[in-house]
Parts: structure tokens; sequence; C-alpha cells
């Protein structure tokens, strides 16, 4: 069983003889299916856009022919580092669990090159399987499912801002932080963001309805999760 996980569909070819259709073809076909298998994952497990599924999907095939035409001659280390440079794409933009995808699908794909096509796959499998249980519920609660938020209340002109929401923050937010303070409508009124991180179970229209009261009902805006899409 070991010998089979780790047996290379590339052995019996050489820097000579090159690359057979056979083994090429079963190689390119093994890394599709597994970037759709990633593609999959990721769908059910985020939001991601369909540019970003689709990326996903063909990134391990073109790793791995690029790793198929180096196989063994001088220049492998230089493609290999080259390979891996395309992640920058992704690296300003993306979120920490698509950056991760592409990690992986890299990986893959690397193997899939090498002729190591059991083993891409058992690893594509053991990591969206890794994958699919820390995005569970129960493991968000193990290791902090902070629902990390942007709160933005209007206050009038003669309202002292400093402390006034504390007590209601300290009982609905983990955190809270005035991040911004600005004024609006002629200077009338005071517009204040904070960065905040919900407590479980926290009823937030009650919590909106507290605040309302005591900002003479004027605007509250409240984000959806800022982090619903990282690791």
């Amino acid at each position: 069983m070991p010998n089979f996980i780790t047996s290379n569909v590339l052995s019996s070819t050489s820097t000579e003889t090159g690359i057979t259709i056979l083994p090429f073809i079963l190689c390119i076909a093994t890394a599709l299916v597994i970037g759709f298998l990633l593609s999959l994952t990721y769908k059910k497990q985020s939001k991601s856009s369909p540019g970003f599924l689709v990326t996903l999907a063909i990134l391990p095939a073109v790793v791995g022919m690029v790793i198929l035409m180096v196989n063994g001659n001088i220049g492998a280390g230089v493609a290999v580092a080259g390979a891996f440079s395309l992640v920058r794409f992704r690296s300003v933009p993306g979120t920490a669990k698509e950056i991760c995808a592409i990690f992986i699908a890299m990986a893959a794909g690397l193997a899939v090159g090498m002729g190591y096509l059991v083993l891409a796959v058992l690893f594509t499998v053991i990591l969206s399987i890794a994958e699919m249980l820390y995005d569970t519920n129960k493991m968000k609660r193990f290791y902090g499912n902070a629902q990390e938020r942007q709160l933005r209340i209007t206050i009038p002109e003669d309202m002292d801002y400093t402390d006034v929401f504390d007590d209601i923050f300290e009982k609905c937010f983990k955190t809270f932080e005035l991040t911004e303070v600005k004024t609006t409508n002629m200077g009338s009124l005071f517009k204040l963001t904070y960065h905040v991180t919900l407590k479980e179970a926290i009823a937030e229209k009650k919590m909106m309805d507290e605040i309302r009261c005591r900002n003479g009902n004027l605007e509250i805006s409240l984000s959806r999760p800022l982090n619903r899409n990282e690791l």
C-alpha cells in the first residue's frame, strides 16, 4: 500500500525519451479532478467569486504542466520558484482562506507534475476534509468565531461621544474601538464609526434599540461580519 501511494507514473520516462502521451494525459486529468474538488470544497465553505473558483480549478493543471516541462532539468528549481510567484495575483486582495486555497492547489499541482498522482489526490482529499471540519460551528466556537463588525452611529452635536455608549457596548461587545469621527449636516451632527466584536447570542435589535434611545433616534448602521470569509 505505501508503495502504491508513493508510486510515480513518470518513473519510466526520462529526459532523453521525453514524456509519453498517456502519462501526460493522466497527469493533466488528475490535476483537473483535484482542481474541481478544491473548487467544490471552497464553493460550499465560502462566498468566493466565480472567477476565483475557476482559477482554483485550473491552477493545479497549470502548475503541473510547468513542472512536467522542466522535470529532470537543471532549471527545475528556478521554474518551481517561478510557479510559486503566481500567488502574488491573489496575495493583496484575497482573504486568508483564498490564499490558503491557492497554496493547496499549487502544492497539489507540484505533486502531479512530479508524477505522484495518488499522493496528490490523497493530499487534496485530506486538506478538503480538514477545511470542512474547521468550518463547522463546533470548531469555530473552539478557536473563536469572532464577528467583527463596523458600527456607525449619528449623534447630535451637543452630545459628548467620549463614553456615552460604553455601558451598552460593554454588555454587547467583546471589544470596541472608536476609529473615526466626522461632522455632517453643516456641523449639526457627528458620525461615529466603531470597530466592534459581538458577543455570542446577542440580540442585535435589542442592542440597536438601546443605542437609538441614547442618540435621539438618529441613524445607526451595523455592517455584516468583516471576517466572514477568513480562515
